[in-house]
């Protein structure tokens, strides 16, 4: 399986932010930046892997500045490192301010997606090869990610076991 450049499976969207997609602040809703991460970033994954895969993990999605009415939104994700099934994929979102032309890394995350076969079996996926500042950087740190999502989801499953699964109960107060 031949090793990919981190650029072919670069990912990028840009599209203006209007009135129905902000919120009470009157900026971008979080909760469509995340979606939208996750849209690119599967994109990207699939490109390096060229076959089904599924979310496996989203590490935390930091919001570094507001993005406005007057700003444009670009997302950016690429495969940045992987292991035997698994990728790691960077995205970054970019609010550009379209009068000024001012750009800023509004939000960043790393997402894994792990690639399966038809029978939703893990499947070995290509290496990654960086090339620029960015990429090496991402590539080089990524293995501690690594370890430390793993150590995230063996607590998260022993959390998960302490959590009630039953119905919720509703007591309604009649006037």
């Amino acid at each position: 399986m031949n090793a990919k450049y981190c650029r072919e499976s670069r990912v990028i969207r840009t599209s203006r932010v209007f009135q129905h997609d902000v919120n009470s602040h009157n900026t971008l809703f979080g909760g469509r930046i995340m979606s939208d991460i996750d849209q690119v970033a599967s994109i990207a994954a699939l490109r390096h892997c060229r076959t089904d895969c599924v979310t496996a993990s989203t590490d935390s999605v930091d919001f570094l500045f507001p993005i406005k009415t007057t700003d444009a939104v670009c997302y950016e994700a690429y495969v940045t490192w992987t292991n035997s099934s698994s990728m790691e994929i960077f995205a970054k979102v970019i609010a550009e301010n379209l009068k000024s032309g001012d750009r800023k890394i509004a939000a960043t995350a790393f997402l894994t997606f792990v690639a399966i076969d038809e029978n939703k079996r893990p499947v070995k996926v290509p290496e990654v090869i960086p090339k620029t500042k960015e990429e090496r950087m991402l590539n080089e740190t990524a293995p501690e990610r690594a370890r430390i999502r793993k150590e995230r989801k063996e607590k998260s499953k022993e959390w998960s076991k302490l959590c009630t699964t039953a119905a919720p109960v509703v007591d309604t107060v009649l006037s």
